[in-house]
C-alpha cells in the first residue's frame, strides 16, 4: 500500500512489513529485537485474540505494562482489531490507573503482574475487562487471577479485521490538565495520520533512520517516536523508563545504538548536557533533535547545542488535543547573549492558527492572545466530557477552533512566541502576573538548574512561591536571590519564598509537576499558621 493513502496507523507497518520484512524493526530495552514480519504476525495474532474475546470495532482496550516490544505489538494488535488502545503508566497507583480504564470502559486491558491490584481498584457498578492479558506472566502459570499470559495469547490464530476509516478512534490520551481529574483525549487515525505525514514531509526520514523512543507511551510525544519510524520501516529503540531517566547511561545508549533521531523533553536534554558525560561519547550519528513538552531555558539549550553542533535541533509545540501543530528550527549557533526562550515558530502544513484577544478579536503582531488550532490533527473532544468539550472548542468561520489555553505573540520574522498558560496566570496587587515569566527571569541565574514557580491564596492575597533546585552548585543565598530579582524582574513578580530542592518532582511524562508544588506550598503555609 502506498502509504500516502493510509487509512490506519496500522497501514504504516504492514506496509513496511510487506516492503522490508526482514529489516528490524523495535530494539526492545531487554536487547532482543523484531523484524517487521514478526511484528506483523505477532500484531495479527493479538488482533485474533481479541476478536476471540469479544472486542469489536470501536470499543477500547487497556494497556498498563512496561515499555517494551510487547506494549508497541498489543497497540498494533487493538488498532487491527478496529479498536482504540488506552496506555496508562504501569508505575502510578492503581486508584488512578483504575479510574483512567474504567472512564472509557475497557473491553479488554493488557496488564504487568501488578495488574490485579488495578482490577480491585476497579469502580462498583462499571463493568470489568472481559479479557484481560499479562504481559509479563510469560510461559509461566497465570501471574494473577483470571489473567492470560502474554504467550498464551500470542498463539492465537491470526485476525484481521476489514472496514478500517481514518475516523475510527486509534487511542485515547488520559491527561490531567490544571484541575488534576485525569480527562480522555481522543485521537482519531485521521489526526494522527496527518501528524505523521507532516513528520515525513520535513524530517525526511528513511529505512536507515534508528529513532529513540524516549517518551512514556501515555504520552503524546510517543506518536512521533513510533509510527514515524514503523511508517519508512526505521528501527525504533525503546529506552525503559529507568533508563530514561539516568543521564550516564542514557548518553552512553545513544553513543551504542548509534541513534540518528532523538525526541524527548527539554528537561531530559538537560540533564544529559550536564550530567551525561557527553563530550566524552560519540553521538555523531544523530541528525535530528527533536524536543516538546515545555519551555527549554536558552542557557541548557545552548549547552546541549554546543556539544551536538552537526545536529538538526527542532523546538516542537502543540498540545495533547492537537498534536504537533507549530515548530521552529533552531538556529546554530546559540548566541552568548541570547537570553529569551526561543519561539513556537510557524504553523505546521496540516494546521491553521487563529490568535483572539480576551474580546474575541484577531490580534495584530506583537500582542498577546489565546492560541487556537483548526485542522485534521485536532482531536474530537474528550471522552465523556460535554461541558469540556463546549468549553474547549470555538466555531468561527465555518471551522471548528480548539482553544489551546497558552497565550503566545506574533512576531513577523520568527512566528509565534510563547508567553505562558492563561491557567498558570494569578493577579497580586492589581497586576495580572504569569508565573511563567517569573520562571523565565529566575532560570537567567547561572546556579539554577531547575525552576517552578506557584501562586498560593490566603488571607492577604497571592504569594508567589519559586521552588529551585542547583545540583552541583553552591545554592545562592535568599539575600542573592532577592537581589537577583530586584534587579531581573519587577518588584510585583518577585517571589515572597523561596524553597531549594534536590530535584523538581516531575510528572510521568517529565513535566514539572505543579500540582505536587502547590500542593508542597499549601502544606507548609498551614503548618505555619
Amino acid at each position: 500500500m502506498d502509504t500516502t493513502q493510509a487509512v490506519s496507523l496500522v497501514d504504516y507497518m504492514e506496509a513496511s512489513a510487506r516492503r522490508v520484512p526482514g529489516r528490524t524493526a523495535i530494539v526492545d530495552p531487554a536487547g532482543w529485537s523484531l523484524t517487521y514480519r514478526e511484528l506483523d504476525d505477532r500484531a495479527d495474532r493479538i488482533a485474533g485474540f481479541l476478536v476471540r474475546s469479544g472486542v469489536q470495532p470501536g470499543d477500547r482496550v487497556g494497556v498498563a505494562v512496561p515499555k517494551g516490544a510487547a506494549a508497541i505489538t498489543a497497540f498494533l494488535g487493538i488498532m487491527k482489531a478496529r479498536a482504540a488502545y488506552v496506555p496508562a503508566d504501569y508505575t502510578a497507583p492503581a486508584a488512578r490507573n483504575a479510574s483512567i480504564l474504567s472512564d472509557c470502559q475497557v473491553k479488554a486491558a493488557f496488564l504487568s503482574d501488578g495488574g490485579a491490584a488495578i482490577l480491585n481498584a476497579w469502580p462498583g457498578g462499571v463493568p470489568r475487562p472481559s479479557a484481560v492479558v499479562s504481559v509479563e506472566g510469560g510461559p509461566q502459570a497465570n501471574p494473577f487471577q483470571g489473567a492470560v499470559p502474554w504467550n498464551e495469547a500470542l498463539q492465537s490464530p491470526p485476525a484481521r479485521v476489514e472496514g478500517r476509516s481514518r475516523g475510527d478512534l486509534a487511542y485515547i490520551l488520559y491527561t490531567s490538565g490544571s484541575t488534576g481529574v485525569p480527562k480522555g483525549v481522543m485521537l482519531t487515525h485521521e489526526n494522527a495520520i496527518g501528524f505523521v505525514d507532516w513528520c515525513s514531509e520535513v524530517f525526511n526520514p528513511s529505512e536507515e533512520d534508528r529513532f529513540s523512543s524516549h517518551a512514556p507511551f501515555h504520552f503524546d510525544l510517543s506518536v512521533l517516536d513510533i509510527y514515524v519510524a514503523l511508517k519508512h520501516g526505521a528501527t525504533l529503540y525503546v529506552v525503559s523508563e529507568e533508563l530514561g531517566k539516568a543521564p550516564k547511561e542514557l548518553a552512553g545508549f545513544i553513543a551504542t545504538s548509534k541513534l540518528t533521531v532523538w525526541y524527548s523533553t527539554p528537561s531530559i536534554l538537560g540533564l544529559l548536557a550536564q550530567f551525561g558525560n557527553l563530550p566524552t561519547r560519540d553521538c555523531s550519528s544523530l541528525r535530528l533533535v527533536l524536543f516538546a513538552g515545555e519551555v527549554f531555558p536558552v542557557k541548557h539549550l545552548r549547552s546541549i547545542t554546543g556539544i551536538w553542533p552537526w545536529a538538526a535541533f527542532y523546538n516542537l509545540y502543540g498540545p495533547t488535543e492537537t498534536n504537533v501543530c507549530t515548530y521552529a528550527a533552531i538556529p546554530l549557533p546559540v548566541p552568548a547573549d541570547r537570553r529569551a526562550p526561543y519561539p513556537i515558530g510557524w504553523p505546521c502544513s496540516h494546521c491553521e492558527a487563529l490568535v483572539l484577544d480576551t474580546d474575541g478579536a484577531e490580534t495584530l503582531a506583537g500582542a498577546e492572545g489565546l492560541l487556537h488550532i483548526a485542522g485534521p490533527s485536532v482531536f474530537p473532544g474528550y471522552w465523556n466530557r460535554p461541558e469540556q468539550n463546549a468549553a474547549a472548542f470555538l466555531e468561527r468561520g465555518g471551522r471548528r477552533w480548539y482553544s489551546t489555553g497558552d497565550v503566545v505573540r506574533l512576531d513577523p520574522r520568527d512566528g509565534y512566541l510563547y508567553v505562558g498558560r492563561r491557567d498558570r496566570m494569578v493577579k497580586r496587587r492589581g497586576y495580572r502576573i504569569e508565573l511563567g515569566e517569573i520562571e523565565k527571569g529566575l532560570y537567567q541565574h547561572a546556579a539554577l538548574q531547575e525552576v517552578g514557580v506557584v501562586g498560593v491564596s490566603d488571607d492577604a492575597g497571592v504569594r508567589i512561591i519559586a521552588y529551585l533546585s542547583a545540583p552541583g552548585a553552591r545554592r545562592p543565598s535568599i539575600i542573592e536571590l532577592k537581589t537577583f530579582c530586584a534587579q531581573n524582574l519587577p518588584s510585583y513578580m518577585s517571589p515572597d519564598v523561596f524553597h531549594f530542592l534536590e530535584a523538581l518532582p516531575r510528572t510521568s511524562t517529565d513535566k514539572i509537576d505543579y500540582q505536587s508544588l502547590t500542593r508542597l506550598a499549601t502544606a507548609r503555609a498551614e503548618e505555619a499558621v
